[in-house]
């Protein structure tokens, strides 16, 4: 069986591919961590090795390894939500969210168990699902 995966970029194709070869060709020299992206990289170092700049909130101190999250951190302090469902009132911060939400109004359940049949809207119920099941 195959799949059609559309993006917009090919640097996201390029991303999502990665997925399916488990190429991580982001390293440090330091330590045996190998990274899918350089954000991920840029992440490991300002975490466990105290290497780079965080980006901190000036309201909540929080800190971000990226300058766009912690933009998307501070729409949430303005309560800035400039996605809407198209199917309900609801709002979200990220157009991440709206996708997250957007399953709920539909019957279709594309994640099903094979072993008790119960099947999922969204892939991390049906992952948290097997993880309690095995």
């Amino acid at each position: 069986m195959s799949f059609l995966w559309e993006t917009k970029t090919n640097k996201a194709l390029k991303l999502h591919v990665r997925i399916h070869t488990d190429a991580k060709p982001y390293s440090y020299r330091h330590c045996s961590g190998r990274f899918t992206q350089s954000s991920h990289l840029k992440r490991h170092l300002l975490k466990s090795h105290n290497e780079g700049t965080w980006f901190t909130c000036n309201i909540c101190q929080k800190k971000f390894a990226s300058n766009g999250n912690l933009k998307q951190h501070l729409l949430r302090h303005e309560d800035v939500k400039p996605y809407v469902c198209s199917e309900c009132p609801k709002c979200f911060y990220t157009a991440g969210e709206l996708t997250h939400h957007q399953p709920v109004h539909s019957d279709y359940k594309q994640f099903c168990c094979g072993l008790c049949g119960k099947d999922f809207t969204r892939k991390c119920n049906f992952n948290k699902f097997k993880s309690r099941q095995f």
